[in-house]
């Protein structure tokens, strides 16, 4: 059985560019591909001052952030794993796509996949935990068509 997304987008925020539905789609669905269970994840798109409440209460960082990933309830009765939340602030996004020289959809999909990474367990707290999630990105993003994030 291939992998099978249900995916809940909800948009408080699309300036200054914020993907469409399907985009987040193709992304999260890259980053989960190969695992053979149905998944349900939920994305926020929000401005600078949501993101920037979330980051503070639960990092501790009074600052807007690119992307937050909050874990799921997991199981359901119905065999779907609700692997979590993604809350994405596009102005923050959007800063660092041009601050990087990337595109907006490039930008937008290496941080997907890096949400949907640390649903799945992975971190980058420790160089060698860093190497293998750089190196899962690197992967998923290379078979979207996208570049390396990290040159």
């Amino acid at each position: 059985m291939p992998t099978r997304l249900q995916l809940d987008v909800t948009y408080s925020a699309r300036r200054p560019w914020a993907p469409a539905a399907k985009d987040l789609r193709a992304w999260s669905t890259a980053a989960l591909a190969g695992r053979r269970e149905s998944f349900v994840l939920e994305v926020h798109v929000v401005g600078s001052l949501r993101s920037r409440r979330l980051n503070a209460r639960y990092r501790g960082k009074d600052r807007p952030t690119n992307v937050l990933s909050f874990a799921g309830a997991g199981m359901s009765p119905g065999g779907q794993r609700h692997i979590g939340e993604l809350i994405v602030c596009a102005p923050v996004v959007a800063r660092e796509a041009h601050e990087q020289g990337k595109t907006l959809p490039q930008h937008w999909a290496h941080m997907c996949v890096h949400g949907v990474l640390h649903l799945l367990g992975f971190d980058h707290e420790r160089d060698s935990e860093a190497r293998k999630m750089a190196a899962a990105e690197v992967q998923i993003l290379d078979r979207l068509g996208f570049s390396n994030p990290y040159l």
